[in-house]
C-alpha cells in the first residue's frame, strides 16, 4: 500500500533548495527518501521526520540494516505502540515529572500519558506529526515543522523547527534547530535511534546483550526512580557495576546480567530488566567519540559524537515480541520479531526533566525565549571493530 502521506510529502516537493520542482528528486514508490554516500545508505519519511533504514557495511563488505523498522510506511502512523522509531520526538523529549512545569512563577500543566509523568511532550508531540521536506539531495534531506501553541498539552507559544540528516563516507550526521517566536516555552529535542547492529541475523540470539558499549566520559549517571524519571541524585558507577560503561573499552552490554539488581535496573518495581537511563557526558575531547556500541557477529561499530551533555540508553525491555522485523533483518523460523531486550534506543540530548531541577543549572538551556536559538547536533560514524 502507498504512503498515505505523499501528498503532504509531494505539497512541499516545490520547495526543494536550488532544483526546479520538476528536476527534483523525490520519494521512491513506498514513500521513502534516500540519501547515500560510499559507505553508508539512510532512508526517511516525512512523519515524524523518521529515519526507517539504515544500511553499513558488516565484516564480510555486504550491506546491512542496523535500525528498527517497518517494511510498511504506512504503518508508522498507524502503530498503537508508537515506540518512536527513529523520529524526533518534541519539543520536549523525554520525561516531565508530574506532567507539569514552572516558567516565571506560572506552573503549566502538561499530558501525563506515562503514569504520573509526561513522555516526549504527549500523544500529539512531534513523532507524530508529519513534518515538511524543505531541502532535499542525493546525500541531505532537510524536514522542517512549525508546532502550534498547545498542540500538545501545556506546549505554549509557535515553535519552528528542521532536521537536515546528510551523510558523508560512513558517517550519518544529524542536526537540529529550533526556535521559539512567542514567549518562552520547553525545548529539548533528540534524535531517538533504536539500533541491532546485527540487523537480527545472530542465529545463537536476537538479544542484544552480546554487543559492546563504551562511554569512555560517563562514569556518572542520573538516579531514577521506579518510573524511570530522574530524582535530582547524581551518581558514580563503580568499575564493573551495574550501570559502568566507563571503566572499560569492551564491555558487553550485558556485563552485569547476573548481578543482582540487573532485574529491576530501569524500574517499574523489577519488571525492567536492563537500562533505561541518563548517563552525563563529562571532561569530553571536542570531537571525541563519546559511546561506541559494537557487534562481534556483524563486526560493526557504530562511534557517537555530539554537542549535547549527556545520552539516554533504553535496552527495549518492554518489546514484547509482536512486531515483526523488516524484510531486511532477521532469519526466517529464527529470528522474526523483536521480542525482549533485543535492541538498544541512544538517545543524546540534554538532561531529562531539568526544567524542573533547577539544582542542576539545566534550566537557562532548556527554557527558550522568543527569538533565542536552540541548536543540535549529533553524528554517527560507521566502521569495524
Amino acid at each position: 500500500m502507498r504512503f498515505s502521506l505523499l501528498l503532504a510529502a509531494a505539497a512541499v516537493e516545490g520547495a526543494v533548495i536550488g532544483r526546479d520542482a520538476c528536476d527534483a528528486p523525490g520519494p521512491d514508490a513506498d514513500g521513502r527518501y534516500t540519501i547515500s554516500a560510499p559507505g553508508i545508505k539512510a532512508q526517511f519519511i516525512p512523519y515524524g521526520a523518521t529515519l526507517t533504514n539504515l544500511f553499513v557495511k558488516d565484516k564480510n563488505g555486504k550491506d546491512i540494516d542496523v535500525v528498527l523498522g517497518y517494511d510498511d510506511v504506512a504503518y508508522y502512523p498507524k502503530d498503537p505502540g508508537h515506540p518512536v522509531y527513529n523520529a524526533i520526538p518534541g519539543r520536549y523529549a523525554n520525561r516531565i515529572g508530574k506532567g507539569q512545569y514552572t516558567i516565571d512563577g506560572v506552573t503549566y500543566k502538561t499530558e501525563q500519558n506515562d503514569g504520573a509523568n509526561t513522555l516526549h511532550s504527549g500523544t500529539n508531540n512531534w513523532s507524530f506529526r508529519v513534518w515538511n521536506v524543505t531541502a532535499f539531495t542525493e546525500d541531505s534531506i532537510t524536514f522542517s515543522i512549525l508546532d502550534a501553541s498547545n498542540s500538545s498539552l501545556g506546549m505554549l507559544g509557535r515553535v519552528e523547527s528542521s532536521v537536515t540528516y546528510s551523510v558523508a563516507g560512513s558517517t550519518w550526521t544529524i542536526k537540529m534547530n529550533a526556535k521559539s517566536l512567542d514567549q518562552k516555552t520547553p525545548i529539548l529535542v533528540t534524535q531517538h535511534t533504536y539500533f541491532n547492529l546485527d540487523a537480527y541475523r545472530n542465529p545463537s540470539t536476537s538479544k542484544i546483550w552480546d554487543h559492546t558499549l563504551s562511554l569512555p566520559y560517563s562514569a556518572r549517571y542520573l538516579d531514577a526512580d521506579q518510573g524511570a524519571l530522574p530524582t535530582g541524585k547524581i551518581l558514580t558507577a563503580a568499575p564493573n557495576s551495574l550501570n559502568d560503561f566507563a571503566s572499560s573499552p569492551n564491555l558487553a552490554l550485558g556485563h552485569a546480567r547476573n548481578l543482582t539488581g540487573f532485574a529491576g535496573n530501569c524500574g517499574a518495581d523489577g519488571a525492567c530488566e536492563g537500562y533505561n537511563g541518563y548517563w552525563l557526558i563529562e571532561g569530553a575531547p571536542k570531537g571525541a567519540a563519546v559511546l561506541t556500541l559494537g557487534s562481534p557477529f556483524s563486526g560493526v561499530k557504530a562511534e557517537l559524537r555530539t554537542d549535547q551533555p549527556g545520552v539516554v540508553l533504553y535496552s527495549c525491555n518492554w518489546m514484547d515480541g509482536s512486531a515483526g522485523l523488516k524484510n531486511t533483518q532477521g532469519i526466517k523460523g529464527v529470528n522474526e520479531k523483536v521480542g525482549r531486550s533485543s535492541c538498544i534506543a541512544i538517545e543524546a540530548q540534554d538532561w531529562p526533566d531539568g526544567i524542573n531541577h533547577p539544582e542542576w543549572n539545566r534550566t537557562a538551556a532548556q527554557i527558550i525565549g522568543p527569538g533565542q536559538p536552540y541548536s543540535w547536533e549529533s553524528s554517527w560514524t560507521f566502521g569495524l571493530l
